[in-house]
């Protein structure tokens, strides 16, 4: 099953340029002609078909779109993560976006290298251009909701999750910690149609400060194994793990 091609809703009254990647995508890779149709989608909208009315001189796309569909529901897990390094933060939000979770929160982290914070992803396109390629992949027109935060203790205080969370149905909480864990995130009991909520740490995982203040808001510290593992793979396996238990994976 090929990607779909996602437009914003701005784009839909101009032509498509020559130099954009999805003009490239669908008359090279796709090798598309006037008068083809394609899979496509709003973004934040819904899904359907596109068709290429003209191919100008110039190189642009005269399209049309014709959405009908209602994309995928969003997983109820909410991620934050520990300040990465950039280029794995690009994969981690792809990813993330590819699952199709509902938010993703960066943060300070006490044992988190304090120059990532200053990462330009955030502000000149980079990250949203990261979400968008995971949700092409996914056949998804919905991206997460990113946000960042200047520490645990702040994105404790916000307490965003309490916001999502299902009518009737306490969010399961899990810090993800392979240095003195309380238990296995593959141990615990299935909770389904809960809203989920994850913590991953720094590439140095957590402070004992941090670990207390995690305890104190209910969250179980919980590992993935014996292994210690890069940030990017701890991310993508403990959520999946926790996708699966809230009954969400099939």
């Amino acid at each position: 099953m090929v990607n779909i091609v996602l437009f914003e809703p701005g784009e839909l009254e101009k032509p498509l340029s020559r130099w954009d990647e999805r003009t490239n995508h669908l008359l090279k890779v796709l090798h598309k002609k006037a008068g083809d149709t394609f899979d496509a989608g709003l973004l934040e909208g819904g899904l359907g078909r596109g068709r290429i009315e003209t191919i100008r001189l110039d190189g642009s796309i005269i399209f049309s779109l014709n959405i009908h569909e209602t994309p995928p529901p969003r997983i109820p897990l909410r991620v934050a993560v520990g300040f990465p390094r950039p280029i794995q933060l690009k994969r981690i939000l792809r990813d993330f976006s590819n699952l199709g979770l509902l938010a993703v929160d960066l943060m300070g982290t006490d044992l988190g290298e304090k120059s990532y914070r200053d990462t330009k992803l955030l502000d000149n396109g980079g990250a949203r251009a990261a979400l968008i390629e995971g949700a092409v992949q996914a056949r998804d027109t919905g991206l997460p909701v990113l946000s960042r935060y200047p520490s645990l203790d702040a994105w404790l205080h916000n307490r965003a999750w309490e916001k999502t969370a299902r009518p009737g149905a306490l969010p399961l909480l899990i810090a993800a910690d392979n240095v003195r864990p309380e238990g296995a995130i593959a141990h615990i009991s299935p909770s389904r149609r809960r809203t989920a909520v994850l913590a991953v740490g720094s590439e140095r995982g957590w402070s004992d400060r941090e670990r207390t203040l995690l305890e104190t808001e209910g969250f179980l510290r919980l590992s993935l194994g014996k292994r210690a593992l890069r940030t990017e793979t701890a991310c993508i396996a403990a959520a999946i793990l926790i996708i699966e238990k809230i009954g969400e994976l099939g």
